[in-house]
């Protein structure tokens, strides 16, 4: 199975205008219609996915290194609608227009965020973290503790979250992940492209993915049932860790939005299915 993790073919920072810069990477024709990439938590920009349908689906993917994280410069206290607004910058600085936006895992919440602040063309969630702090009774005793804890002590709670790093989130995906994920994370050029995005990501520091959590574990004061461009909304059925219900509650709150749950996979299904999920963009090939 070609899993789409090719090393990217162009690599840059855009200026925004406060002075800051955010990173990306790029694969597929530069003239071809664009799809933004938010990646999961503490993946940095190299990694991809289905890298090798792009051409043909007349596709190009930018994935883009949140503040603090990669090479992108940081932005203390930057909210969900601060990375938005980044996107907006972006998308005008590198003429992209409005992208088909993808948001994997706890890079849902900031796609999300494009969708609602109208940066969009489309909005594709997979392996979505869902609004935890809405139904923090719904989860597992170490999630529901967390999330507590960024309620009552958000300063707290990064400090925690602070102490991780790269081995320790490759050990903490692979713990909870099923057999039918941990076979794609561990085939051997799939992992190192993993590894090598999440250490990526900490290249800063940890900062950045500390922020990255406690917005994705609080209250996202986003307006869904305002978005009005195409949603589609992904999981894997053996996708026990980023939604209590896979995904019903949420894509129940966005007008119009197609949940899919495919079988026999978990949260490696944006590796797994990604020619299911790139076909399934309102204009593709």
């Amino acid at each position: 199975m070609q899993l789409g993790t090719a090393p990217p073919e162009r690599s840059g920072r855009t200026a925004l205008p406060d002075g800051r810069a955010l990173a990306w990477s790029e694969w597929g024709d530069p003239r071809d219609r664009p799809v933004l990439l938010c990646p999961g938590a503490a993946t940095g920009r190299s990694l991809g996915f289905g890298t090798h349908l792009l051409r043909l689906l007349g596709l190009r993917l930018v994935s883009v290194d949140r503040p603090g994280l990669g090479a992108s410069d940081p932005l203390p206290g930057r909210t969900l609608a601060d990375f938005a607004a980044d996107v907006r910058d972006l998308c005008a600085a590198r003429s992209l227009g409005r992208p088909h936006v993808v948001g994997n895992s706890q890079g849902a919440p900031f796609a999300f965020a494009c969708a609602v602040a109208g940066v969009a063309r489309s909005l594709t969630v997979v392996s979505a973290a869902d609004e935890v702090a809405l139904v923090p009774d719904a989860l597992p005793d170490g999630p529901k503790a967390m999330v507590g804890l960024v309620a009552s002590d958000p300063e707290e709670a990064s400090r925690l979250l602070e102490g991780m790093g790269p081995e320790a989130m490759w050990d903490m995906v692979t713990a909870a992940s099923p057999a039918s994920d941990l076979a794609v994370y561990r085939a051997p050029a799939f992992e190192s492209a993993y590894r090598g995005a999440m250490a990526e990501a900490f290249a800063q520091g940890t900062a950045g993915y500390a922020r990255d959590t406690v917005l994705a574990m609080s209250p996202w004061g986003l307006a869904l049932d305002g978005i009005t461009v195409p949603v589609g909304v992904w999981y894997g059925e053996q996708d026990t860790s980023h939604s209590p219900d896979n995904g019903d509650r949420l894509a129940r709150r966005v007008p119009g939005a197609r949940r899919r749950i495919v079988p026999g996979i978990g949260g490696a299904v944006l590796w797994t299915h990604a020619e299911r999920i790139l076909r399934a963009l309102p204009d593709a090939g």
